[in-house]
């Protein structure tokens, strides 16, 4: 049985990797968005700080690679498939949710965020790496000093990749406070109690010396109604939580009822197997790191703006709540639970396929068309009236996938600048590969 799932567990990590790399090849635009564009910027001009909507761990990350010769949107998909890589060995090595760290890999979803120019691919090993440490402290392996240690820099460390992951240390203190009769519970309650003093002396010493009106211009009351909130948490969930389809029809239609359908069901079975089954401390901390997670997000739309929640945005919170689940099934299921992942990647292929685009012939006709025009190395605008018109944005998106440095404007006047590119310019000289779906 341990041979034969050895097996099993290569194929799929070999699969999975091929299929990372697939995934943003046969993509139009290579799996980038206007947050990649932000992503990319701030590494090129690196030292110089370019935005502090973001923190400077992902950045810095897809700048490190460009130190060897590659640019920065092949620099962020090294990054994507480093961290995936980097989940399995962690796991393997620590032989810590290793069979399920395999498995929720493979899901189609996770394959998306790996390959994408964006820093839930870059946060997710770090995750692990706090339940890691939190089991140790747990199991009395770690100690005092050092549990505290060890606890409050994973917590900073994330913070420094992505903002959201003040929720993971809310969830960190609240697991300290629910449970404050263990003997670890200080070491919950301090370790996010220091984390939470950084994000303070972050946001004066940092955010406040390159943009003192940052919380002013980022907090925004009553942005949507919640009728409109509680319907994207329930498509956010379902989609999150489909372990073969991860995006709905934008188009609707009765293929959405499939999707949503699945995701529901599943999130109804992860409920009864949790009831159901007896949860270790450690599984109940990283319960308590997704559900706060995932609820703190739904509530802090009310008053900063952030994407419809999807996939990508849940993933971090959705992460420990598939582990944990996996860990269920597999109690009963044993080796038939890869099973998940091999139908999740089939669907992969399958949606791939029917959705296929060529971005490296996209690239080249981009590459081309810059280098005719003398803008490969300049700063350039892309001019826009309505970030909604997807059809536009995709064309800077790919854009930024050559020259990084490049940002949005509104500002009609500025067409008439030479470095200010518009859909209507580029698409007179260039004929770019199209597929239906992102």
């Amino acid at each position: 049985m341990k041979f034969k799932e050895k097996y099993i567990q290569i194929l799929l990590v070999i699969i999975t990797f091929v299929m990372t790399i697939f995934r943003f090849l046969l993509n139009e635009i290579g799996r980038v968005s206007p947050d990649s564009i932000r992503f990319m910027r701030f590494s090129k001009v690196l030292p110089v700080i370019d935005n502090t909507i973001t923190p400077l761990g992902y950045p810095s990350s897809i700048h490190f690679f460009t130190w060897f010769g590659f640019d920065e949107f092949w620099s962020s998909k090294i990054v994507g498939i480093t961290s995936y890589l980097f989940i399995i060995f962690f796991a393997w090595r620590k032989n810590f949710f290793f069979r399920e760290s395999v498995i929720v890999c493979s899901l189609i979803s996770f394959v998306s965020i790996f390959s994408a120019t964006l820093s839930e691919s870059f946060i997710l090993p770090f995750i692990l790496m706090l339940f890691y440490v939190a089991h140790q402290i747990i199991s009395e392996k770690l100690l005092k000093w050092k549990a505290f240690f060890y606890l409050t820099i994973v917590l900073i460390f994330l913070y420094n990749i992505r903002y959201s992951a003040l929720f993971l240390i809310g969830g960190t203190g609240l697991y300290g406070l629910i449970f404050f009769r263990k003997k670890y519970a200080s070491t919950f309650i301090l370790s996010s109690l220091a984390a939470f003093a950084f994000v303070v002396l972050y946001k004066f010493l940092f955010i406040d010396y390159f943009n003192e009106n940052y919380v002013q211009q980022s907090l925004e009351i009553g942005l949507k109604p919640t009728s409109i909130l509680v319907s994207e948490l329930f498509q956010g969930l379902a989609t999150s939580f489909n372990p073969f389809l991860h995006m709905a029809n934008p188009g609707g239609g009765k293929i959405n009822f499939v999707i949503y359908g699945i995701g529901i069901l599943n999130v109804l079975l992860i409920v009864f197997l949790f009831i159901k089954n007896k949860l270790s401390p450690t599984e109940k901390y990283m319960i308590i790191i997704g559900i706060s997670g995932i609820v703190c997000t739904f509530f802090v739309q009310y008053f900063y703006w952030i994407d419809p929640l999807d996939y990508r945005l849940l993933s971090p919170f959705s992460f420990p709540i598939w582990l944990v689940y996996f860990k269920k099934v597999f109690e009963t299921f044993r080796i038939k639970t890869y099973s998940v992942a091999a139908l999740s990647l089939l669907s992969g292929i399958v949606f791939m396929w029917l959705s296929k685009g060529n971005y490296l012939e996209n690239r080249k006709e981009i590459k081309r068309y810059l280098h005719s025009e003398n803008l490969q190395n300049e700063k350039l605008l892309f001019y826009i009236q309505d970030m909604e018109d997807l059809d536009k944005v995709q064309i800077a998106e790919l854009v930024s996938s050559v020259n990084s440095n490049i940002s949005f404007t509104s500002k009609a006047c500025d067409t008439l600048k030479k470095t200010t590119l518009t859909a209507h310019k580029v698409l007179q000289k260039i004929k770019i590969d199209k597929n239906k779906y992102q």
